[in-house]
Formats: structure tokens, sequence, C-alpha cells
């Protein structure tokens, strides 16, 4: 049974469990003593006395959960089980099959599978809809069965698979398939190094390293390090990519906190590899955290140009905390400034909407900072690049129309119907994405966009309390907006194309033919090649 356990006690008693093992509880130990008393009584008043039978690990989980809503959403609760299960996954013990899995649903998606890893030779493509695992099905497994999937090292999984209507069964082997932080480098024809830098593992500055002194030997006239779409990872990966570039001792990043114990700096500790290398950094939207820090300190340091979009903006640092009974708390210590001194924070969860969405700084609320030569560099909203490129008008309904499951379709659909042998030729042509508009109208797909949703909400609302009178109304306002969806598709179509074919070339050639694909018809990359290319320019930047 579940229960909402808003009322303002319950989450005071709730916060007080979670400082108790902090320095806040020395320094307002009567207000959490009191909050803790109240909600102790609560809590076992509630258990003894509702109605029906009640079950307090599961009254306590949704109460701890809708408390750490009102904070952000870094700061998160594990139970025993879910430690145990980030432990395993962690383990190098155990490993998977090669491929990424969406699990929604009590369904398991293929999502991407990586070339030459188990998973591709065992014949698994994106879009499959795994079923079952060792005759187990999926559907039973509820939330545990991507856990199914992952083994000891040299083991095999039996699979069903369901692609096209028709079930395949195969046996996949289980390997150490943990994709490269680096999928691609590459010294192009005119001597310019390009590094795609994807995740920050354990092995990201290392791989950056080798990629680097290969550059380097080849007398690469500079280096284009693509953080695009790289989600952050761990900080001191971060710091040594940016020692590859500046000196020992230079300051790289800085936290702060109300514990002061918290508050640390992080400097290079080693000899760079290049001090004076001509480097281009490209960023975008979906660029955060430790992607960042390096662009930021980078940029702060003027050691290289920053190109691209405005970057996500997080700029929170999360640490675990062990609880009783083997459950973990992530919870938020402290912000991330650079070197000049900015935080690149973009969301204010302090303060929120009415609808309790954060709201995100505005420039006029943006302080001012200096680099190291003296320009001019803001905080309040992520890293806003040197040379901005591709921040062209952007839309809601179309940012939430390429995240949802429709563009996955329509590159499943085209790839089973669709032969690409050139690489470099590929291109989606009138017909191809007239049917991805007529796709959007499906019924299926419906749902995309906050206004459908508030809409169809509105007339189960209406309908509930007696107007269904006037369903005729809101038939007219649907087709109109249809009419408008179908519009903003038009008007986007260059922004959808490029998000469409690069879906679809990773069905054909894999991430690597991605960026292949990318290097070949990329604008970014082609405006990082042709700054590097004039040096004066590059340097006119960087005063």
């Amino acid at each position: 049974m579940k229960f909402d356990l808003k009322k303002r006690g319950v989450f005071m008693g709730i916060i007080a469990l979670v400082f108790l093992a902090t320095t806040a509880y020395k320094n307002d130990y009567f207000e959490i003593a009191k909050q803790l008393d109240i909600f102790t009584s609560l809590f076992k008043e509630v258990n003894m006395n509702y109605v029906d039978e009640t079950n307090p690990a599961d009254l306590m989980q949704e109460s701890v959960k809708q408390m750490l809503n009102e904070l952000d959403p870094y700061t998160t609760y594990m139970t025993e089980q879910d430690v145990e299960r980030a432990r395993i996954n962690q383990s190098r013990a155990y490993v998977g099959i090669g491929a990424t899995i969406n699990s929604s649903k009590n369904k398991l998606v293929v999502v991407e599978v990586y070339k030459d890893l188990p998973a591709e030779k065992a014949g698994l493509k994106a879009g499959d809809e795994i079923i079952k695992i060792e005759g187990l099905d999926v559907s039973d497994l509820e939330d545990g069965a991507t856990q199914f999937l992952n083994g000891k090292k040299n083991t095999t999984v039996k699979l069903v698979y369901r692609r096209n209507g028709k079930t395949t069964e195969v046996s996949v082997a289980r390997a150490d398939v943990k994709p490269k932080a680096v999928p691609v480098y590459k010294l192009l024809p005119n001597g310019i190094g390009y590094i795609a830098l994807d995740r920050f593992t354990k092995t990201a500055s290392k791989e950056v390293e080798n990629a680097l002194k290969l550059m380097l030997i080849d007398e690469a006239k500079g280096v284009i390090l693509d953080l695009r779409n790289n989600p952050g990872g761990l900080l001191q990966e971060a710091v040594k990519i940016v020692n590859l570039f500046v000196p020992k001792g230079q300051l790289v990043v800085s936290t702060k906190s109300k514990v002061e114990a918290y508050n640390q700096t992080f400097e290079t500790q080693k000899q760079p590899l290049s001090l004076d290398i001509p480097l281009v950094i490209l960023i975008n939207q979906n660029s955060a955290s430790a992607s960042e820090i390096v662009a930021g300190a980078l940029q702060d340091l003027d050691r290289a140009v920053v190109m691209g979009k405005r970057s996500y903006g997080k700029g929170l640092v999360q640490r675990p905390k062990p609880l009783p009974y083997g459950s973990q708390l992530k919870v938020t210590i402290s912000r991330y400034y650079t070197p000049s001194g900015r935080c690149i924070q973009a969301l204010d969860y302090r303060n929120r909407k009415k609808n309790g969405a954060a709201i995100r700084y505005k420039e006029n609320q943006y302080t001012a900072f200096k680099t190291k030569n003296g320009r001019t560099v803001y905080d309040g909203g992520g890293i806003n690049p040197d040379v901005i490129i591709g921040n062209e008008e952007t839309n809601k309904f179309i940012e939430t129309l390429l995240k949802s499951s429709l563009v996955f379709d329509f590159s499943n659909q085209y790839y089973h119907n669709n032969t690409v042998v050139d690489l470099e030729s590929f291109q989606l042509n009138k017909k191809d994405l007239e049917r991805f508009k007529n796709m959007s109208l499906d019924e299926k797909y419906g749902t995309i966009g906050e206004t459908q949703e508030n809409l169809n909400q509105l007339k189960r609302e209406f309908k509930e309390d007696g107007f269904g009178a006037i369903e005729s109304n809101f038939e007219d306002l649907e087709i109109a907006l249809q009419t408008s969806k179908l519009k903003l598709i038009e008007d986007f179509e260059p922004k959808i194309r490029s998000v469409l074919e690069e879906e679809i070339i990773k069905r054909y050639f894999y991430r690597e033919g991605m960026y292949a694909y990318f290097l070949a018809t990329n604008k970014e990359v082609f405006k990082a090649q042709e700054i590097i290319n004039d040096r004066d320019a590059y340097n006119n930047l960087l005063k």
C-alpha cells in the first residue's frame, strides 16, 4: 500500500534522520532532536492505528523519496538491495554482453550494440526486445531483469528476443565489454587531431593521453577534443585531462560547502604533454559535470577555444554516505568552481516554480569573472562557448520529440527496410522525412509534449466534472494542435534530419561509423579546423 506523506512534520522528521550524522547535527541539535521526536511518534502512531494494514518499510521509503524530491535530483536514497546491485555492476568479476539495454514497463529493449562484442556477434540489433532470459519471462522479473544479463566473465546467457514479430533464441557470451572512454581518435587529412571523449571513466585520462601522444609524434597542427553529449563522471579524470595541457601546480577546480571539510581544491600533479599545441573543445547542451570542469578550466586559463552550444550546467558535487542496515545516501555536499571562481550550476533548486520545477538562473543574475588573460566570462548557466555554433532557435516540443521513442522506432524501421552501403553519401530524402511526420501522428506517440499531456488531462477533468457536452471543442483544439506540430517539424527539419541520420548510421556502422559521419559532415568540426588553421584568429579569441 502506497501512502502520500507530504506533511511537514514527516518531512522534517526524515530530514533529521539524514542529517544526524553530519555537522549540522551539532549546530541545530535542539531543532533536529525535536523534529526527530515528532516523526518517531507520528510514524509509530500511523503504523499502530491506521485502519488498514501498513508496511513500515514501504511507508518509510515513500517518505524518504518525497523528502529528497524537495532537494535536488542528485540526492538519492539506495536500499540495501540497490547498493548490492550497484556493487555487482561495478565489480570486474561480473560483466555484460556488450550492449546498452533500456528497461521500461517490464520490457527490455536493445538500444545500442557495440561492434565486435558478444551481443553483436550473436546477432542482436538495436530495437530487439528481449522477452526471455534463461527461460524466465522478462515481464516476471520486473525491475531486476537487467541484472540477469550480467554474470561472471566467460559464461553465457540464453536469450529469446523479438524482432518484427519473429522470435529468436540465442546464446550470448559475457565478457569484459565496457566501452572505451575514447571511442575514436584520428589525425585528419589536414594534420589536425580529433579526440572524442564519451565519458569520464577510470581510464579516460590515460586514453586521452595515449591518443594525444600519437598526435604529437605525428606533429599534429592542433587538437579538437570533442566533449559533446558527455555527461561527466570521475572528477579526478577531468583534472588529469586538463593537466595534459597546463603546467603542474595549476588550480583546475575547487569545491565549496557549508561543511568546511568538504571545501577542496584540485590542482594538476604532473608536467603537461604540451603547453602550446592549439586546442579546441567542443561542447553542447548535453555536456555536463566533468565535461564542464575540463571546458571551464581550459577556458579560464585561456588554454583552449571552447566552441559549440552552452553546456548543461551541473555544478553540484555528490558523496555517498553509509546508512544503517546496508542502505546508502548519495547527497549533494558542495558546488564546483572553475579557476576564475565561477560556479557553473544552471538550476536553482532552492527556488522553485509552483509546479515544483527548479528555476534557471537568468542572465541578469550572472556574475562576471576574468580569465587568466583578462577575458570576461560568466557563471550561472553552464559554460558559454567562445565561439557559439548551433545555437539556433530551440523549441520545447521539438526537443521532447527528438528524445522520444519516435526517433528510435523510426530508425529501426528504416534499418529493417533499407540498405546503406556508403557511409559518407548517406542522407535521408524528402519521402523519408514525410514518413517521419506521418509517424508522429500515430496514436502511439500522441502524448509527446507537455501541451498534449495537459490537454488530455484537461479533457478527462471536464468529462469527470460533467462537461462532456463540450468535447467537440476539444476536438477542434486537438486538430489545431496537430497542425501546429506538423508545421514545427517542417520548420526544424535540418535539426530533425541530423538527429535521425546519426541514429540510423549507428544501426549500420556502429558508434565508430557515427563518428566517421560526424567528421565528414559536422559543421562544428569544420569550424574547429578552420580556427586551428588560422593561428591569428585562434590567438585573438584567447586575448
